[in-house]
């Protein structure tokens, strides 16, 4: 069996870990949660460190739980937060769990006939039914109130600068989480709790119920914040999260994300987000230090995460999208790849309206790039270019000046790509 606990320690996944976790799991086949909050139908990359700590405990030959918070997520956890969260209804709630789902059998055998076969479970379901009086007579009296604010999650928000204090809403909420983990520990045997260290608090509340009310014994494990090595947050770009859901984050742009990280991240990275053992990733980061312009570890980590999360086909297409800018490609490469990838590839680039009429007739190149589109200030600079060999349209290089522009040429019926040297892009769109 594999030392599930040595595992995520080598791969940097462990910040606090109860003392006889490592040896309860080494013992025995143990069913282990991990929450996920339902307030939206995607997990973004966040939520991710959580999904690859249930992946591994999968591998271990455990049993991951899945938690959608949908009770929880109606009230909102108040770990490190300012403010409270937005409710949620039944409908979306609903609607939200069958989203994550689908995204975690990518990671989790849900189906399968093994032993340890993952599990989604949804706390509305238990939560729903329970009246307030029962709850607060069957449960609230285990905990103290001394022992609930002691939590650092309650002392920051209860000394933090907002002067609207926390509800009592949220103050409950460790007492629901903690009863979470008691009602898995009666119903599926499970005995650990998995969560990000924000959580630590919230998951010994249940160890400690667990603990009162059964006389049980109950373990936690909590990774670190991820970071990037700016300090900056991790998982947020300049327009908002990078989800999993190609709706909010298109394959090409989830690729480019994992592509553009510092060579210190990638390096941290491709331990917490990739399956690959300790001796690949030893062996590609000595191939990184010895040629760090060819970037082996960001190309294998964008690789591994995208191919996981989307599919070896949105792989190929990414890589040849981003082949357009970076590297070699033809004008057939051009016309491969679907339009919104093609836009998102040249969002930025200076773009022009051209007359599809005109182009009908066909249209001298040399007009086209100096009257209609202004990719040119003169037709005496285009023609030197082209003599140059500096010219390309769609990726193919003009051989004359005057030759001849039809609608044969429109990428998708729309788009012309002008390419000025190396660098200078220019998309024309007919309209």
């Amino acid at each position: 069996m594999m030392n599930f606990v040595e595992e995520l320690r080598w791969r940097g996944m462990i910040q606090d870990v109860m003392p006889g976790t490592e040896e309860l799991l080494m013992k025995e086949q143990t069913a282990g949660y991990l929450g996920i909050d339902p307030t939206a139908d995607s997990l973004h990359i966040g939520h991710l460190v959580g999904v690859m700590m249930l992946k591994h405990f999968q591998r271990a030959g455990h049993t991951p739980i899945a938690l959608v918070g949908g009770a929880t997520g109606m009230i909102g956890d108040p770990s490190m937060k300012s403010a409270e969260r937005n409710l949620l209804d039944e409908e979306t709630l609903r609607h939200n769990q069958k989203a994550i789902q689908k995204q975690l059998a990518k990671f989790l055998d849900f189906e399968s006939d093994i032993p340890n076969k993952a599990l989604l479970v949804n706390n509305y379901d238990w939560m729903k039914d329970y009246s307030f009086l029962h709850f607060i007579r069957d449960i609230g009296k285990h905990i103290t109130v001394n022992y609930m604010m002691a939590k650092d999650s309650v002392k920051k928000r209860l000394s933090g600068e907002s002067s609207e204090g926390m509800s009592f809403t949220e103050f409950s909420y460790q007492l629901l989480q903690g009863y979470d983990f008691l009602h898995l520990y009666r119903e599926n045997g499970c005995r650990l709790q998995l969560g990000g260290s924000d959580q630590w608090g919230n998951i010994t509340t249940g160890t400690e119920l667990i603990r009162r009310v059964e006389g049980g014994e109950a373990f936690a494990l909590v990774c670190p914040l991820i970071t990037k090595a700016d300090g900056g947050k991790f998982g947020k770009t300049e327009s908002g999260n990078v989800w999993l859901d190609r709706r909010y984050t298109s394959p090409y742009k989830f690729y480019q994300f994992w592509l553009n990280v510092s060579d210190n991240d990638a390096e941290k990275y491709i331990k917490i987000f990739t399956s690959l053992s300790q001796d690949e990733i030893e062996a590609l980061v000595a191939e990184q230090r010895a040629t760090p312009h060819l970037r082996p570890l960001q190309k294998k980590l964008a690789e591994e995460i995208t191919v996981m999360v989307h599919s070896r086909e949105d792989y190929n297409t990414a890589v040849d999208a981003s082949e357009i800018l970076f590297g070699k490609s033809t004008s057939q490469t051009l016309r491969a790849i679907d339009e919104e990838t093609f836009l998102q590839v040249f969002e930025g680039v200076p773009q022009f309206g051209i007359s599809k009429e005109k182009l009908a007739t066909g249209i001298k190149a040399v007009d086209l790039l100096t009257d209609e589109a202004e990719v040119f200030p003169s037709k005496g600079e285009m023609r030197k270019t082209v003599q140059a060999g500096g010219v390309m349209i769609n990726k193919e290089k003009l051989d004359t000046f005057d030759e001849l522009i039809t609608p044969s040429h429109l990428i998708g019926n729309k788009y012309i790509l002008a390419q000025r040297g190396k660098k200078n892009y220019f998309l024309l769109i007919a309209e």
